[in-house]
């Protein structure tokens, strides 16, 4: 059966889009930890991050590595920290999650629920950045 994220891949479900590429795909996060929390994630369906190729692990962190200037020139933050949990939801991604401390990258903490205006906003800043 597809991951939520296959079918926002596949434009079944709607999303706040960061970037694409042929092989990966950027988008906000909807339930972030910090505003302009993005999620990284390559198109094929793995499961498991280091169950993917050599070339798809190497060019999901090069993917990454473009858009984490663009959210922190977006978003007011000390960094751009990175987190692969992968328990959540079975399709492997990447978490860019704005910092000014260390608890904001603490997942255990309540997520932060922005009106929809907010992500398009967040959205629309972090592309005008790449």
């Amino acid at each position: 059966m597809a991951t939520i994220f296959s079918k926002i891949i596949s434009g079944e479900i709607p999303c706040y889009k960061i970037a694409e590429s042929k092989e990966f795909i950027a988008i906000l996060d909807i339930m972030p930890l910090a505003m302009g929390h993005t999620l990284i994630i390559p198109k094929i369906e793995v499961d498991y991050i280091f169950n993917l190729d050599d070339a798809t692990l190497s060019g999901l962190i090069l993917f990454s590595k473009q858009i984490a200037p663009a959210i922190e020139k977006a978003i007011p933050c000390k960094r751009i920290g990175m987190a692969v949990i992968g328990l959540e939801v079975p399709h492997t991604h990447i978490h860019l999650i704005p910092l000014n401390t260390m608890d904001d990258i603490n997942f255990s903490r309540p997520k932060l629920k922005p009106a929809e205006r907010e992500l398009a906003e967040i959205a629309e800043r972090i592309r005008r950045s790449i």
